[in-house]
């Protein structure tokens, strides 16, 4: 089982967010990257696979800095060894995929080959809204929300991750989709240069263009989509060799889903898939609990619940949710023997392909994240590798 940190970066912990317009203090900022390099530089010596960052904008409430993700995997790659970095996600539809394919590429050199890459559709309409109107007026799409603005999104999203691609597979690109032309149209090129040492020109018209570089990583950098939840999604990750990584969802969901991309990728279930899991790990049972009551139990009441992530952990049955998240497996949160027992008995009816670990930087204080991520690390995950032989 791979172990990566998922990074919702926040600036703060809980009553400074609750001061207000903690996105606006630079002091808080500033803090968060010191702390964000002491915890990837302790990561990496740990032996944790790798280190994602969502994309937002505009998070004047404290939630969620990380408006560009792959300036912070290079700020965090730039001060690490082996530990790889992601994206979880670069949202597509509000993108540029010829810069996104561009950026990726950088980060895969810069970085020595440990450029993952991970794509997401986009929910918040704040800011996808804003940002995708001058690309193709594409929306933010809700989770479990399944209508014209889901579609339309979903297509963007598709065609976006058709020409990221191409873009670093194929020497030379050309395309014409829904949303994208490669070339734009009739562009005239008749500059000597091109024609001695360049390609993609006939006839004085731009045919095709290189986009350059090239990933280090062939064919190109592994690929993510967070949160994947719905049947469309599995099967589009399954089909284009995706991982798909699971929000908490409903025991009974999480096994149709990995079972579906199983049956549509031809792999052994678990395969290609991964969870999403909050990890709180403390000396006692009652410190962990208070951490997420502060963290987890906070930002998902604050923040996610109103967005509908949380209908995902409902019975498709019976509509009702599992009372105890801990027992489940569907949280990892207590001291190094209650996390082994929870982590044992979420692979005992899942399997575990790759774990990803929300640890909530800045609401959980960083000398306890330290404390959390060592403990993990050291602890639980032999204790867990040892039980299943």
């Amino acid at each position: 089982m791979k172990v990566s940190l998922f990074y919702l970066p926040s600036v703060a912990g809980r009553a400074e967010i609750e001061a207000g317009s903690a996105g606006l203090r630079g002091d808080l900022y500033d803090r968060m990257l010191a702390e964000l390099g002491e915890q990837a530089v302790l990561a990496d010596d740990l032996g944790y696979d790798s280190i994602s960052f969502t994309e937002h904008h505009f998070h004047i409430e404290g939630f969620e800095l990380s408006n560009n993700p792959v300036l912070l995997d290079l700020f965090v790659g730039m001060q690490t060894k082996r530990i790889r970095v992601g994206q979880l996600g670069i949202v597509l539809p509000a993108d540029n995929p010829i810069r996104v394919a561009e950026d990726i590429a950088m980060l895969d050199h810069m970085t020595g080959g440990r450029a993952n890459a991970g794509f997401a559709r986009g929910y918040q309409r704040r800011w996808v809204d804003i940002m995708a109107q001058q690309t193709h007026g594409i929306h933010g799409a809700l989770p479990h929300q399944h209508d014209q603005i889901d579609a339309a999104n979903r297509a963007a999203f598709e065609e976006c991750f058709r020409i990221v691609k191409a873009a670093w597979t194929s020497d030379l690109l050309s395309y014409e989709g829904t949303y994208w032309r490669i070339p734009a149209g009739r562009t005239e090129w008749d500059l000597e240069a091109t024609q001695r040492y360049g390609a993609g020109i006939e006839d004085g018209v731009v045919r095709k263009v290189a986009v350059v570089p090239k990933p280090v990583q062939k064919p190109h950098p592994p690929l993510f989509q967070p949160f994947a939840s719905s049947e469309a999604s599995i099967r589009w990750c399954a089909q284009e060799e995706v991982t798909a990584v699971l929000p908490p969802l409903h025991p009974k969901t999480e096994r149709r889903l990995v079972q579906l991309y199983a049956e549509v990728s031809g792999r052994p279930p678990g395969q290609g898939v991964g969870v999403l899991r909050d990890v709180v790990v403390a000396d006692t049972d009652e410190e962990a609990m208070a951490l997420w009551a502060d963290s987890g139990a906070f930002c998902g009441a604050a923040w996610f619940t109103p967005f509908g992530f949380s209908r995902g952990l409902a019975d498709p049955d019976t509509g009702q949710v599992p009372q105890d998240l801990l027992a489940e497996g569907l949280a990892l949160v207590g001291t190094v023997d209650s996390v082994t027992r929870q982590l044992e008995r979420l692979a005992e009816r899942l399997p575990i392909d790759w774990l990803f670990a929300w640890t909530y930087n800045g609401l959980v204080p960083h000398h306890k994240l330290m404390r959390s991520l060592e403990l993990f690390a050291t602890a639980v995950l032999p204790r867990f590798e040892g039980a299943r032989g």
